[in-house]
């Protein structure tokens, strides 16, 4: 009798010594196989597609892309890829936006030696792994939302102007984000006016500081 291949996994975190104790939890299981690390978002996109692997987890705060914004791209163009978020952040906005880019779950990094694998696990069953905290979150929000009949709020900003806004915040130059995202200096130009417009935000300084309040980027 074959013994079934162990689920392929892209490890996302920015911090090494975070990925290599991870790693060692998920190595240790026979049916769990780490295939490759990324430090940031953009790169995790890349080694996704190159690699392929039955499930990504991501850290939420990274340099150039963050993890949700990774997560949106991955979902639209992996689909059969499952997405975990492994963060530090027992935030329900980070929560209720994971749920929204298509996580199969969230975890938090101080529990990790305890809910990691089995969360990775229900996430090849297609079951959703969400640690307590999140569960009461949910539960609460919808009981809120169904008893004053409220839909949840509209986005201020597009996918593409959150990725443009956070490379502006990191202190990359226009033509560098361009780059970056495969777009022309004049759509970068072009993002960066609508978002100042729709935020209310006048420069670079206050576009960082809105950058760091929505953790975007980390102070």
């Amino acid at each position: 009798m074959t013994m079934p291949q162990p689920t392929r996994i892209l490890l996302a975190d920015d911090h090494a010594l975070v990925r290599r104790g991870i790693r060692l939890i998920l190595d240790n299981e026979p049916d769990l196989a780490v295939i490759a690390e990324a430090t940031d978002g953009a790169e995790a996109i890349e080694f996704a597609r190159a690699e392929e692997p039955d499930l990504a987890i991501l850290d939420i705060a990274m340099p150039r892309l963050t993890g949700l914004q990774a997560a949106r791209e991955l979902t639209r163009t992996l689909p059969g890829l499952r997405v975990l978020f492994l963060t530090m952040y027992d935030n329900e906005q980070y929560f209720f936006e994971a749920l929204r880019v298509g996580a199969a779950g969230y975890v938090l990094k101080s529990v990790a030696d305890r809910d990691l694998v089995e969360a990775c696990r229900a996430a090849m069953r297609d079951e959703p792994f969400l640690y307590p905290g999140a569960v009461t979150a949910l539960i609460r929000t919808y009981l809120e939302r169904a008893r004053d009949g409220e839909t949840p709020p509209a986005r201020t900003i597009t996918d593409r102007e959150e990725e443009v806004l956070k490379l502006v915040a990191e202190g990359h130059s226009t033509k560098q984000i361009a780059e970056l995202l495969f777009i022309s200096v004049k759509t970068v130009e072009r993002h960066r006016s609508n978002i100042l417009q729709k935020l209310g935000l006048r420069d670079r300084l206050e576009l960082t500081r809105y950058a760091i309040r929505v953790g975007l980027i980390e102070p």
